[in-house]
């Protein structure tokens, strides 16, 4: 009987400690830098055997291909820039995490910056620098620096969108109609009976103080009331560091004037309920000898007693309307006109607002 010889297979090299380049990790392999080339690429015409041996080479090692040298062999780069105010408010974060989800599923990775004031131009340059393929702005920016960053983009034939920030000039704009949610808010408190109000943040400090004056102004007016007169603030008196603690200095503000308002509106959630506290430490009963509204819709609203009646920015609506719009001009001619998409509010009612009651210092204004 003849034995037959065996032949030992080829072994692969053993890894580096780390591979650096395409051209090491085609060395261990054990293929042509071209051949692994075309299977990183996802180029056609190669066999399903050699496909999954990168693949496996890939998981075994861990490598990643170099994705910001793709645009200098004119290829696609997948990545979309997120400027962001800041990530000091819950709502912003749950944008930007919703945001980049639904970029992930459609293919595209991000790359975040904060765009600071008087930053804009290093940070968008940067982006450009990297080849992104648009640009995301979330929140609320200086006017006339974002539209200069806005008009660079589009000269650069690079697609933008702003998240939150209405009229803007040339801004292609997704944004919570705030004026209708407060509209909604005031229509709930005045079929409540309520016609004396107290602002809490709502007179001072962010641009979208406009759209949300404009709500409720234009709901008194409906009802043939005086904004002048029903509405009060002693916004100006108190500085806003910490939201929490800012709601519990209003509410003492007002609990020191003559005369108490029936309802308040709170810029935010958190802002209310540190008035919430502020008024039940006290001694006030909320819905029964005041009303409280927030704005924003957090999990907070849920976990205070009563809970607190508040309007969702729908959050996911938005970023899927944004990511839509922003995607859609990829690859196409530059716009002639912006476009505007307006994302309707949703009021929550909890437990906060209440029928009106006289006030026991008096009845009114």
């Amino acid at each position: 009987m003849v034995g037959k010889l065996s032949v030992p297979a080829p072994r692969q090299a053993k890894a580096p400690a780390v591979i650096r380049s395409t051209a090491e990790f085609a060395r261990h392999v054990g293929l042509a830098r071209t051949t692994v080339s075309r299977v990183l690429n996802g180029q056609p015409g190669l066999k399903q055997k050699t496909i999954d041996r990168v693949q496996r080479a890939l998981a075994e090692t861990g490598f990643t291909p170099n994705a910001h040298a793709l645009h200098l062999k004119g290829k696609r780069t997948s990545m979309i820039g997120i400027c962001m105010e800041d990530f000091a408010t819950p709502p912003a974060v749950r944008k930007l995490a919703t945001l980049q989800r639904v970029l992930r599923s459609r293919g595209f990775s991000s790359l975040i910056e904060v765009f600071a004031p008087g930053t804009g131009r290093e940070v968008v340059r940067h982006f450009q620098s990297l080849r992104v393929e648009a640009v995301v702005f979330i929140g609320h920016f200086l006017p006339e620096e974002i539209e200069a960053r806005i008009a660079e983009l589009a000269a650069h034939g690079t697609p933008h969108v702003v998240i939150d920030h209405y009229g803007l000039k040339g801004a292609n704009t997704v944004t919570l109609d705030r004026a209708a949610g407060m509209e909604a808010v005031m229509n709930h408190l005045l079929d409540l009976g309520h016609r004396t109000f107290g602002s809490l943040g709502i007179t001072k400090g962010r641009p979208s103080r406009i759209e949300r004056m404009a709500g409720i102004q234009a709901a008194l007016r409906a009802r043939g009331l005086d904004p002048e007169r029903c509405l009060l603030s002693v916004d100006h008196l108190h500085e806003r560091n910490v939201d929490f603690d800012y709601g519990r200095n209003l509410a003492a503000g007002f609990l020191a004037q003559r005369e108490l308002p029936t309802a308040f509106l709170g810029h935010n959630d958190e802002i209310a309920v540190g008035a919430l506290h502020g008024f039940q430490a006290a001694g006030l009963k909320v819905a029964r000898d005041v009303s409280l509204t927030g704005f924003n819709h957090q999990d907070i609203c849920r976990m205070v007693s009563p809970t607190l009646t508040t309007v969702d920015q729908n959050i996911e609506e938005t970023v899927a309307v944004a990511a839509d719009l922003l995607l859609a001009q990829l690859d196409q001619p530059p716009r002639a006109r912006p476009v505007v998409r307006t994302i309707k509010p949703q009021l929550v009612i909890g437990g906060t607002t209440g029928a009106a009651r006289p006030s026991s210092r008096g009845s009114g204004f």
